[in-house]
């Protein structure tokens, strides 16, 4: 018999139940101590035990065919696919499917383990006094007692039928974070590769909207511009200037110190990506004086004056360079696409 079937035994030192009362009449408040320790039904009986252990490991399992009901949607359903389903009336099949079949697999796991802790679990409840942080010898060899006679309490190694399914459902919930991945969109295979600018594109001031001629540029002056064509109320408008945006600034030619950038440049106008390649922000701040842009969002600063070469923040690599002519209506226009990517690093990126 434990301490915890006799409560006499939980009253302190020298204290019988008659003056137990009695202390607690003049003192409502004080510790009442534990009550008498019931045992459940599963301790005095192997065949409730063995139910409990079938309930604990079906919910385990619930939760591992729910993990791959889960996979298996990303493969049944299409993402545009849209049914009725009572009372929830017209959802995304696909929406639907893996929020039922991930919920379902995080309950049963949760179901499992707490059904195992209230039905098989040891239950004895254990008061330790309060102690010092540094404990002494004796302490920590009882915690470790403690510690070892709790993991025999879990019956988790004479228990393999919970061990068994508990680890496989464990096991397969993470994958449902694998298979999220796939939100994370469409593998952009060439797509960040290429923008609207091509050869014989004629480049566009983005304020005024009509095409750019040389003389429209003034030494010192900074323009953004965009490929003719490409207007706003198109669809995928904003996903196109993302990589599209320019900037037009004239440096008197004399003061170009990196010679592609002159050959590419018509009299002096040089024309780079205005995309930033640290995280993307779009470029606005020119100074006249020195050719350096400055990025608003984390300070990195590009000499337009030299290849547009990073000079200071945290960009990894200079702005991507359009190379421009002039097309026989005397408008500027581009003669090919930027030379490198536009943006941020990436894995892929050469």
């Amino acid at each position: 018999m434990s301490s915890q079937d006799n409560p006499e035994e939980n009253l302190p030192a020298g204290q019988g139940a008659e003056e137990h009362s009695a202390e607690l009449a003049k003192n409502p408040f004080a510790d009442p101590g534990l009550p008498p320790h019931e045992h459940r039904i599963q301790d005095l009986d192997e065949r409730a035990a063995k139910r409990s252990e079938r309930v604990v490991a079906f919910l385990f399992t619930l939760s591992m065919l729910a993990t791959a009901g889960f996979i298996a949607s990303y493969v049944i359903f299409k993402p545009g696919k849209i049914v009725y389903i009572w009372p929830f009336g017209h959802v995304s099949a696909l929406n639907f499917s893996l929020g039922l079949t991930l919920g379902l697999a995080l309950f049963s796991i949760g179901a499992g383990a707490v059904h195992w802790a209230r039905t098989l679990m040891s239950d004895v409840e254990l008061v330790d006094e309060r102690h010092d942080i540094e404990a002494d010898a004796d302490t920590k060899a009882k915690v470790i007692a403690d510690f070892k006679q709790g993991a025999k309490d879990s019956v988790l190694g004479r228990r393999k039928l919970i061990r068994n399914s508990m680890f496989g459902a464990l096991a397969l919930v993470p994958l449902s974070g694998v298979v999220l991945l796939r939100d994370l969109g469409p593998l952009p295979e060439k797509k960040l590769r290429s923008t609207k600018w091509k050869k014989g594109s004629v480049i566009v001031n983005m304020n005024t909207n009509e095409p750019l001629r040389p003389e429209d540029v003034i030494t010192g002056s900074l323009t953004f511009a965009k490929p003719e064509g490409l207007e706003e109320t198109d669809h995928d408008f904003q996903n196109q200037i993302a990589k599209a945006a320019l900037m037009i600034i004239r440096i008197a030619p004399e003061n170009i110190k990196d010679k592609r950038e002159l050959d590419w440049s018509h009299q002096g106008i040089v024309a780079y990506s205005k995309i930033c390649t640290h995280v993307g922000c779009p470029i606005s701040l020119y100074e006249q004086q020195t050719h350096h842009v400055l990025c608003p969002c984390h300070q990195s600063t590009f000499d337009l004056s030299d290849g547009a070469r990073v000079i200071f923040g945290p960009a990894g690599h200079p702005l991507p360079q359009l190379r421009i002519g002039v097309n026989d209506e005397g408008y500027l226009e581009a003669l090919g696409d930027f030379d490198q990517p536009v943006g941020p690093a990436f894995w892929e990126r050469g």
